[in-house]
């Protein structure tokens, strides 16, 4: 993928959805600069392009039905967000064979392995958190395509 903005748009909105999954059903305060790293306001008190755009991931998936929050910090926050009902239920589904196959193999295929914790392995949020962990910002693309965008839900 040739559009860096997307990119970050991808790894922003993993991110925050995982961070989301990890506290719910707690409402919590979603940082921007705990997605996407520190930012140094300008002398105008302006936030970086970066900054702004990870902010404004944050107020689309709110706009879209993937979160609620209660209110914004300056530029800095959405105050209270807690997962939607849509994306709870979109980040605990099984994952297509396709994205297993792809993204969490050996994890899922490893008979040593209870089989609760093998069906874990295969939700649409181990596959988001292990690609994240991996750093590989084409595979985030594609994996946040595959669980939120491509099919309907």
């Amino acid at each position: 993928m040739a559009d860096i903005h997307i990119e970050e748009f991808y790894k922003d909105t993993a991110i925050a959805l995982v961070q989301l999954y990890n506290a719910f059903p707690r409402r919590v305060n979603l940082f921007v600069e705990d997605i996407a790293g520190p930012d140094q306001a300008d002398e105008f008190g302006l936030h970086s392009r970066r900054h702004m755009a990870c902010f404004g991931s944050l107020l689309w998936l709110a706009e879209e039905g993937y979160l609620r929050y209660v209110d914004t910090i300056r530029q800095e926050a959405l105050d209270q967000a807690v997962l939607s009902h849509r994306a709870f239920t979109r980040l605990t589904a099984q994952a297509s064979a396709e994205l297993i196959d792809r993204f969490a193999p050996q994890q899922v295929a490893d008979e040593s392995i209870p089989p609760s914790v093998r069906e874990d392995f295969s939700t649409h949020v181990h596959i988001i958190r292990e690609t994240i962990r991996g750093g590989n910002s084409a595979q985030v693309s594609q994996v946040m395509q595959a669980v939120f965008f491509q099919d309907s839900h």
